[in-house]
């Protein structure tokens, strides 16, 4: 796979936790329904690389939409094909993924 996202940002886990206590971050998650309902980090919402839809990926003001999923695999998948429906704005994902999150002991919705 060649990604066509000319920079693309990783948000680690002290940043991500900082963007999503102050509300400059709204993650989006692209696991499966599945994995998210058994697990997810608190606040994120679902948009699953199945059915990806950039469109869907919410523009809010102030606000930074960063990509996650398991691992960083998938979340880089997404922004490639966030970057090619003209999706310019999208430039983040979490490299570390619900593994290291909930592998470091951090909150964890389900």
């Amino acid at each position: 796979m060649t990604l066509t996202v000319t920079a693309v940002e990783n948000v680690y886990r002290d940043e991500l936790k900082k963007g999503l206590a102050d509300g400059s971050i709204l993650l989006v998650d692209v696991r499966e329904p599945n994995e998210y309902a058994a697990g997810r980090i608190p606040g994120s919402v679902l948009n699953p690389l199945q059915k990806f839809d950039p469109k869907a990926l919410p523009q809010v003001p102030g606000k930074r939409v960063v990509l996650s999923c398991r691992s960083g695999k998938r979340s880089l998948t997404a922004l490639d094909l966030a970057h090619k429906a003209g999706r310019d704005d999208v430039r983040a994902h979490y490299p570390g993924g619900f593994l290291e999150w909930s592998n470091a002991g951090e909150e964890v919705e389900v």
